[in-house]
């Protein structure tokens, strides 16, 4: 399917009743002709909805030590556990809220799960016991993810694809930068006050966001919009006529269980038959594991090497927050150019591989940045020089992140939700794992030896795919069921 709209028309009969569709290209209940403020408007309330869930994700992390203390917590992947286990709910609620956002719209899936998060969230205040918060946490992130599958649908559903470019920018950004801007709050939250302030103070933002949404957060999934144009012109049809009014959406069949049934299991479908899903998938689970390693050890890093105070320690979380937002600013000003500029040598037909540029110095910087990370966290070389070595994991992060994004939402647009949810799956699953075997691979090996395992699997699983999805990625799309050729 080559756009989120169906072709612009007015509705007509086409022998078997009267088909729904937009009134002409310049419709103005079509999403894409919204005006700018509005659609900005919408996309803010959508990145700062997958900001605040990844904040939470991580704000705990430099307070587990207070959080150990107080429930005698003695095992270190237990500990680690009560950080992860927000990001294993992110694994699983997109497989079924991304697809539900697709039945139901984007708008009413993205605040009820947002609210589920903030209930949750600030109950996990309130724990008394390990088992308790890992539970409440694991509950909260369920409604938190959902912003990381249904937020790319819904620029999806704004943006015509030469502009969604610095729009997907700042969408991408927000669920990188989040973990990063958690912990140097959590540091000094834990360092003046309690841990439970960490889950109370996001709340309240949380909420000031979600008050913010009811206004300025509207439908935008087409088939929905059409089906409510459909349903109005429905209670003017004449019943004795017989006037069957459908959209251009419609198939034959329309039951709501074979509906429900089809949009939940499309995600499993698109994972295990979509060689991009599957490829993109696997490295950017590799980066999204790398990105909450980074953040689970950072402490053992400057408060153990550096013997660094806790609220100290938690600005140097500042370092990758800077290779973030630097080359997202950056990215942000080329994606769109860069697509524009090989569109224009294509004779004007655009591809979803013209995303892939970014990619290529966000493989190179990873690797950069783990080599010099690793070996210089010593406590003979100055501590700002691993710092350096984290801003160049974080520009590579960032690059390669926005880069897999745009790119599955430019070859699925209509079901880009449950791409993402797809997408999301592994690296979640990844950001879970990751963390809980740092603390035996760095004991083991320590930081050089174990940060150069990581890059080489960077260099081997993330130097040749964009160079693969670039000659190969027309071909792919061409064989694939639901991406567009």
């Amino acid at each position: 399917m080559l756009s989120m709209v169906p072709p612009s028309s007015s509705p007509e009969d086409d022998g078997e009743g009267t088909v729904v569709d937009w009134e002409g290209p310049d419709d103005p209940q079509n999403p894409r002709n919204w005006t700018y403020r509005r659609k900005w408007g919408a996309t803010l309330i959508v990145s700062a909805f997958t900001f605040i869930s990844p904040v939470s994700s991580s704000m705990i992390a430099p307070a587990t030590t207070q959080v150990a203390s107080q429930f005698g917590i003695t095992s270190q992947v237990i500990e680690a556990m009560t950080t992860s286990i927000f990001v294993l709910a992110y694994a699983i609620g997109p497989l079924f809220l991304g697809p539900l956002s697709e039945i139901y719209g984007r708008s009413r899936v993205l605040q009820l799960a947002n609210m589920w998060y903030l209930v949750w969230n600030l109950v996990c205040g309130f724990a008394q016991s390990t088992g308790q918060l890992i539970a409440f946490r694991f509950l909260a992130g369920i409604g938190g993810s959902a912003p990381l599958s249904i937020g790319g649908g819904v620029l999806g559903d704004l943006w015509a694809v030469q502009e969604r470019g610095q729009a997907i920018a700042l969408y991408s950004l927000a669920p990188l930068l989040g973990p990063v801007i958690g912990p140097v709050a959590g540091a000094w939250i834990a360092q003046k006050s309690t841990w439970r302030w960490v889950f109370w103070s996001t709340t309240i933002v949380d909420a000031i966001i979600q008050v913010l949404g009811l206004f300025y957060l509207q439908e935008t999934y087409a088939p929905i919009l059409l089906e409510r144009k459909a349903s109005r012109m429905r209670k003017d049809a004449d019943p004795e006529k017989g006037q069957r009014v459908r959209t251009a959406f419609d198939t034959e069949d329309r039951h709501w269980k074979k509906i429900f049934a089809k949009s939940l299991t499309r995600p499993f479908v698109l994972f295990y038959y979509e060689p991009i899903i599957q490829l993109l998938g696997i490295y950017m689970a590799f980066i999204y594991g790398l990105m909450y390693l980074f953040l689970t050890t950072i402490p053992s890093i400057f408060e153990g090497i550096y013997g660094q105070r806790v609220g100290l320690a938690g600005l140097n979380y500042i370092a990758i927050g800077v290779g973030l937002t630097g080359a997202s600013q950056i990215n942000a000003r080329l994606l769109d150019k860069i697509y524009a500029y090989f569109t224009k040598r294509n004779g004007g037909a655009g591809r979803p591989e013209y995303r892939l540029p970014s990619m290529v110095p966000g493989t190179i910087f990873l690797p950069i940045g783990l080599f010099l990370t690793g070996w210089t966290a010593r406590k003979d070389i100055h501590w700002i020089v691993p710092d350096i070595g984290i801003a160049f994991i974080g520009a590579g992060q960032i690059l390669n992140f926005q880069s897999i994004q745009t790119y599955v939402i430019d070859a699925f647009t209509l079901h880009a939700a449950s791409a993402l949810a797809a997408v999301s799956c592994l690296r979640s699953l990844a950001g879970f794992g990751f963390p809980l075997f740092a603390p035996a691979m760095y004991n083991a090996l320590g930081f050089g030896k174990g940060d150069t395992i990581l890059a080489c699997a960077a260099i081997v699983i993330g130097c040749p795919a964009p160079w693969v999805f670039w000659y190969y990625g027309e071909r792919i799309r061409k064989a694939s069921r639901h991406a567009r050729a």
